[in-house]
């Protein structure tokens, strides 16, 4: 959530950085912030005049008694009921003005960081590194979903049978590999210095609210109507919760954390050959890295996941490619995001494993996360997250780029973990 000073004061900066993200009616939407602002202001200095005067008039009431000028108490005590009525009225005023501005900005997404290139959607996305090319890649190669059932992996069918489509059955080597890749990015996420955190996997609306997924995605997120609660579409929602309504240290940050979870996300109207298999699940698996830091350092944070998530691209000989996000594409809460790209091979197209984002103050200023500075100053902390990996078109990839006439090949720093070098 954008901060009031932050409109205030850059007024024409937000509202050109929230067309460069296509929102509409900008100028709009941040008007009307600055005129509920306004008013609420208003309301809370006259509020807080008449508290003044009240108690003031209050005070004077009895050293009226005891000079035995009744009267004039008794006009003092009409006043002051007269007055309490009359903020009662300012009060609800203040509190409607709070309550709409509260709304409003919930609405509004963050604005993107000067690096932000423009453009419209994907096809404006900037290339900014490729690596892993020179791999050697199988000619004539089968897609993943006809390699799952070739070796009897992952059961598509079974998966809707059992609940619907996208949510596939893993096999055998095909649960295993799974397994493995969990464990590989976990312990090269704590080699790096995160803590491992094992989250609930269904959140509160306010966790929701707090990292930007409510009200924006909530069609996109499978909701528990009873208990009012929501299954998560990623780590990032409950392990960036743990700081909300928090005041850390500064010597603390930055604060890195990592999570496997199961993930959820409807992904209503999508069909077509671009879901097919494993390119787009209605539940699949995830480690997520989160950091809470400084604003003075989140940018080398960032930077650091990034050489993190392209680590684990390397060691998985994976040919991929890293994109910054233009603004037509890049999310409502991120300031600054870049996307994990591995190529599949039997597809012949880019599949996305990884959003590693800045958000800036947008998200904390939802979870009031805050950090106390060494000169004793309470600050908003910058907060980041990026998906460290995605497994479903990791294992995609990894199926169609190893395949070889004896089976499939497992890149030598997950044969530890697999227990096998080949999958026949």
């Amino acid at each position: 959530m954008l901060t009031i000073k932050l409109i205030t004061e850059k007024t024409d900066e937000v509202i050109r950085g929230l067309e460069k993200k296509h929102f509409k009616n900008a100028q709009e939407a941040i008007a009307h912030v600055i005129e509920l602002d306004k008013k609420r202001r208003n309301a809370q200095n006259q509020l807080d005049k008449n508290l003044a005067e009240v108690n003031s008039i209050s005070k004077s009431i009895g050293q009226l008694m005891k000079e035995g000028r009744k009267e004039e108490a008794e006009k003092a005590r009409e006043k002051v009921s007269q007055m309490k009525e009359g903020n009662k009225t300012l009060q609800a005023e203040m509190d409607q003005a709070q309550a709409d501005l509260q709304e409003l900005l919930y609405t509004i997404p963050n604005v993107p960081y000067e690096s932000v290139p423009e453009g419209d959607g994907a096809e404006d996305n900037v290339v900014e590194k490729m690596g892993g090319m020179e791999t050697p890649l199988p000619q004539n190669a089968l897609p993943h979903w006809e390699l799952a059932k070739k070796y009897d992996l992952i059961d598509f069918d079974l998966g809707v049978k059992i609940t619907g489509a996208g949510f596939p059955v893993y096999k055998g080597k095909g649960a295993q590999l799974q397994r493995a890749l969990i464990n590989f990015f976990l312990d090269e996420a704590r080699k790096a210095g995160y803590t491992e955190i094992m989250p609930p996997t269904v959140v509160n609306p306010a966790s929701g609210y707090g990292t930007g997924q409510l009200p924006d995605k909530e069609g996109q997120m499978y909701h528990c109507q009873t208990d009012d609660l929501y299954l998560i579409p990623t780590a990032e929602v409950p392990v960036t919760n743990i700081y909300r309504d928090v005041i850390l240290d500064e010597k603390d940050l930055p604060i890195k954390n990592c999570a496997y979870t199961q993930c959820f996300r409807r992904e209503a109207g999508s069909y077509g050959k671009d879901v097919r298999g494993l390119n787009r699940l209605h539940e699949f698996s995830k480690v997520e890295l989160v950091r809470i830091d400084t604003p003075e350092h989140s940018r080398q944070s960032h930077q650091e996941m990034l050489d993190h998530v392209e680590s684990l691209l390397q060691k998985l000989e994976l040919p991929y490619r890293i994109l910054r996000l233009c603004g037509g594409d890049i999310s409502f809460t991120a300031a600054l995001c870049f996307d994990f790209e591995v190529y599949s091979e039997a597809q012949k197209r880019w599949l996305e494993v990884s959003s590693v984002s800045n958000f800036d103050t947008y998200q904390a200023n939802r979870l009031k996360c805050r950090y106390r500075t060494m000169n004793k100053k309470i600050e908003l902390c910058h907060t980041l997250n990026g998906s460290a990996l995605a497994l479903p078109r990791i294992v995609a990839a990894l199926l169609e780029n190893n395949q070889t006439p004896e089976g499939i090949r497992i890149p030598k720093a997950l044969v530890p973990y697999c227990g096998f070098d080949m999958i026949r």
